[in-house]
């Protein structure tokens, strides 16, 4: 059920996600060292998340020319260059202070970064059978939740014992050994590579064959019927728009993330302090618990599978409402010990939401169609949760903590009621049907 090829690129992307995280906490380190200020510290995931958004627009140019594992690769060379150079600048020996070249790293790194989890994502369901795609995900998002329980725990240790230096350094080796791994994967639904430099999506190379006859017959102007940049650009977008069952999920997934910034660590801080008249410390407790019921619910998913499955629309919705519910039952909460219980209890339901969507949406697309599609929703959802975290700041300011809590509980339920309006797109995904955007 599972190709070779799959172990390898959860292996990378294990491997890669694991070494983010330690790169996060060094920089954030060594930035508010040098300047004493939060905003400037802050400014490095502002900077991620924007220079991703810009990754995205242009990805679907990418994807539609070059092999998907390809594309990875270069994405992990590319990393592995910057942090060499990072940790060169931060080194002993050059001692680099000013923290512009880093910013400047900062943004190249996430531009590389912003074409791995589409194409990741759209990898999946090419190297594993149908019925073991909800698995597969499963896996991968607990491998993705174990990574961030353990990741921030141990880099924060690693960056207060040895500095920033030794880990960036750390994580440009963990950058070379995932990019080595990364050329090891083969993508089934493209021909087999003749070479290492055979890097073109069998899509590409029959275009650019076709353009080459048309331009020996042709006499005068030929006619070369090649999409155009801006139509690939817009494929996607056109695609998420356009296919019912697409556009229900995207607008799930839009909702459920502008209630979702919630759980960032500035706002359960202040939760902690204000609500359950706690300190730093339990701020963390519930950041773990929070992380612990993540890796339960994937792992649940895991074991469940074959029976969630059967009923994958309606467990997408069990999974919507239950963490609503719980939200709530947070929010009006003030006594410590329980909140630990209910922020452990939202993770199965996370996932259950989460692993459920993503294998309907990976499911709702042709393989080749599927990056773009990938590509099209993460520029979105990297746009939604940048504005929600303005938007949620308001309403702590505005309205309490409490009732922010409340309202994104509110949010979960309009997405849950989304799905529940837009039903009968879901009948084919229901009956284990494999449906491709024929619109």
């Amino acid at each position: 059920m599972f190709k070779r090829s799959f172990y390898y690129l959860w292996g990378s992307q294990t491997l890669s996600n694991t070494v983010d995280v330690l790169y996060l906490v060094a920089l954030t380190t060594f930035i508010l060292d040098r300047t004493g200020s939060v905003v400037f510290a802050t400014l490095v995931p502002f900077l991620r998340v924007t220079s991703q958004l810009f990754s995205g627009l242009i990805a679907p140019l990418m994807v539609d020319r070059y092999r998907l594992p390809f594309l990875l690769t270069v994405s992990q060379c590319g990393q592995f260059i910057l942090f060499v150079l990072l940790a060169g600048y931060l080194s002993p020996w050059v001692g680099g202070e000013q923290i512009l070249p880093v910013y400047t790293i900062i943004i190249c790194i996430s531009f590389l970064d912003g074409w791995t989890t589409p194409a990741r994502n759209a990898l999946v369901p090419r190297l594993v059978a149908d019925q073991a795609l909800m698995k597969a995900n499963g896996i991968v998002a607990t491998t993705d939740q174990i990574v961030q329980f353990a990741g921030w725990a141990i880099s924060g240790v690693l960056v207060a014992a040895f500095g920033s230096f030794p880990v960036l350094v750390v994580v440009a080796v963990g950058y070379g050994l995932a990019m080595a791994v990364t050329l090891l994967i083969e993508d089934p639904t493209e021909p087999k590579r003749r070479s290492v430099w055979d890097v073109r999506t069998g899509r590409d190379q029959v275009d650019r064959t076709k353009g080459i006859g048309e331009l020996d017959e042709g006499a005068g102007e030929a006619e070369i019927k090649l999409p155009s940049r801006w139509d690939t650009l817009k494929e996607g977008w056109v695609a998420l728009w356009k296919s019912p069952r697409l556009r229900s999920l995207t607008l799930m997934d839009m909702t459920d993330m502008l209630g979702g910034s919630v759980w960032v660590g500035a706002f359960m801080l202040v939760f902690v302090n204000e609500i359950l008249l706690k300190d730093e410390q339990w701020w963390g407790y519930i950041n773990a618990s929070y992380f612990a019921g993540a890796v339960i619910g994937g792992l649940l998913v895991v074991a469940l599978v074959e029976r969630l499955e059967k009923r994958i629309f309606a467990v997408m919705l069990l999974g919507m409402l239950g963490y609503a519910v719980l939200t709530v039952w947070f929010a009006l909460n003030d006594f410590a010990p329980l909140a630990l219980l209910i922020v452990l209890l939202t993770g199965p339901f996370t996932e259950l939401a989460a692993v459920s969507r993503r294998t309907l949406i990976q499911r709702s697309a042709s393989p080749e169609l599927l990056p773009k599609v990938f590509s099209a929703q993460s520029t979105l959802l990297n746009t939604v949760f940048g504005l929600s975290l303005l938007f949620m700041s308001g309403m702590a300011e505005w309205f309490g903590i409490v009732n922010m809590y409340l309202f994104a509980a509110a949010i979960s339920v309009i997405a849950a009621g989304v799905g529940w309006l837009n039903r009968r797109a879901f009948v084919v995904a229901e009956q284990g049907s494999n449906e491709g955007v024929a619109e």
